[in-house]
């Protein structure tokens, strides 16, 4: 630990923090194993424990799932750069790799924080010991049939499974390699903080796997449940579990602040899903530079001039059914905000009646959403026709002159006007750096659960602006065509 480290744990204990639990406490329902396991499996990799065949991610019938296979003993873990392992399998053409995992301590010592009940800082106890700590056995393979091999595996000892399974695999396909890498204890507090630790500094990105968690600020991930306020002072990495309330406070990584109320996670990894997020379409990601600004400035010129000549016959039509229904005019203007914050009139066809907003005021206590927004499944503002242009989204198509004057994209954040953007500073300035689109992961992704859908909005607006490429446009632009002709 620097000097640095020492002075930020310091500074930290002498402020109030929030109510912390031992690391070991679930944090966003996950426990430890859980947690190790979805961290391998962000990374394509299938943790795989002998003896436990049943579970949330059995084996694939076909290898359709995970990239590889780590095959290890019931409580051990072990973290290590399976990467050239990987790749010196495949040079060797073997079925599956034997692995001896040694943890080397550089320093010949290591360092613990002791706090009290409160998270308090009493001291910091260093230990000095062996130079080499502990090893570990593990295997790696891409062939879903030898995991699930030892996944079945029950008749045998640990050192007499390894040595079945290495005779079952066939001595001549089998690789072997020792690697420098870290092998925790599990069953102390110490080893157990240390493995949530590693699990936090090395996993820089938890979604998609978690779900109902975003990134607030830099490397520091909130539940979507828990309270930061707008002062609060945030350096990662940082996990804030279910329930927390952060103050106007300085909070300082690495740091895991446990669930404050019951959460529950799925534990399953879809692997198509995880797959399709990590790598939506093969093609050139395109890097946020003047560059890729003025490429995604072009598409959006040619696509919205494509877009309006080829819809231009359905606009007397939609204009005359909401005349005949509900007057002139046919169009509506909402103020929103575009990059930089500044204003714009988006324009949509009218859905709703001219009253719509009067209205609103005395339907607000039957909104279905929570955050700014109003939504109501049979809202009685909405024209007869206007559910017809809304379900086709048809609704929609004026935007694409917005897109021409430059206040939006085909692809980017919902717009929202200025009173929506003060809920969440960070939020704010994250989805005004970029233009706002007719069309963004929020609309494809989002689910209508109750009480979820303003974090989902949160979630996957910053999301998009973090991870914005020609790859993930195309595929938004793709299923916002298939929602289309579902209906």
């Amino acid at each position: 630990m620097t000097s640095a480290q020492v002075d930020n744990s310091v500074a930290l204990a002498q402020e109030k923090s929030p109510t912390r639990s031992p690391l070991d406490d679930r944090v966003w329902g996950l426990d430890l194993f859980t947690a190790y396991r979805l961290f391998w499996g962000s990374r394509g990799v299938q943790v795989v424990r002998r003896g436990v065949a049943a579970g949330p991610n059995p084996i694939p019938v076909e290898h359709r799932g995970p990239n590889l296979y780590l095959l290890l003993g019931t409580e051990t873990i072990i973290f290590a750069d399976l990467s050239p392992l990987a790749r010196k399998m495949s040079w060797l053409r073997a079925s599956a790799m034997r692995l001896r995992i040694t943890d080397s301590l550089s320093d010949g010592y290591t360092e613990r924080i002791v706090a009290d009940d409160n998270g308090d800082l009493v001291r910091i106890e260093r230990s000095y010991g062996r130079r080499f700590r502990a090893s570990a056995r593990a295997w790696i393979t891409a062939d879903p049939k030898i995991a699930e091999r030892w996944a079945n595996l029950t008749q045998f000892t640990r050192g007499a499974s390894w040595k079945w399974l290495h005779e079952t695999v066939g001595r001549q396909n089998v690789g072997s390699a020792a690697v420098q890498g870290t092998v925790p204890e599990t069953r102390s507090l110490e080893g157990r903080n240390a493995i949530m630790k590693t699990i936090l500094e090395q996993w820089d990105r938890p979604a998609p796997i978690i779900e109902n968690v975003y990134e607030s600020h830099p490397a520091v991930w909130v539940h979507e449940s828990a309270s930061v306020e707008p002062e609060a002072r945030l350096i990662g990495p940082l996990w804030i579990g279910a329930g927390v309330r952060i103050g106007a406070q300085t909070v300082v990584g690495p740091d895991i602040i446990a669930d404050q109320k019951p959460c529950t996670q799925t534990d399953r990894i879809d692997w198509a899903e995880l797959r399709r997020f990590n790598y939506l379409l093969q093609l050139p990601t395109v890097r946020r530079s003047r560059f890729g600004d003025a490429t995604k400035r072009a598409f959006d010129i040619v696509a919205a001039l494509i877009a309006i000549i080829l819809t231009l016959p359905i606009y007397p039509i939609a204009i005359l059914l909401i005349v005949r229904e509900d007057g002139w005019p046919p169009f509506f203007a909402h103020t929103r905000q575009t990059k930089g914050g500044k204003n714009f009139p988006c324009w949509k066809f009218r859905t709703m009646r001219k009253d719509a907003e009067a209205m609103k005021a005395r339907l607000i206590r039957e909104n279905q959403v929570d955050g700014p927004q109003f939504f109501i499944a049979d809202d009685p503002r909405l024209l007869k026709c206007g559910k017809m242009l809304r379900r086709l989204q048809i609704d929609e198509l004026p935007q694409f002159w917005n897109v021409l004057l430059g206040h939006m994209s085909i692809v980017g954040p919902r717009p929202s006007p200025d009173k929506e953007n003060q809920y969440c500073p960070t939020w704010r300035e994250a989805r005004l750096s970029v233009r706002p689109g007719i069309t963004g992961l929020w609309q494809v992704k989002r689910t209508r659960v109750a009480e979820t859908d303003f974090q989902e909005w949160i979630r996957y607006d910053l999301e998009y602006v973090r991870r914005r490429n020609w790859r993930l446009d195309l595929w938004i632009i793709a299923q916002t065509i298939k929602t289309i002709i579902r209906g």
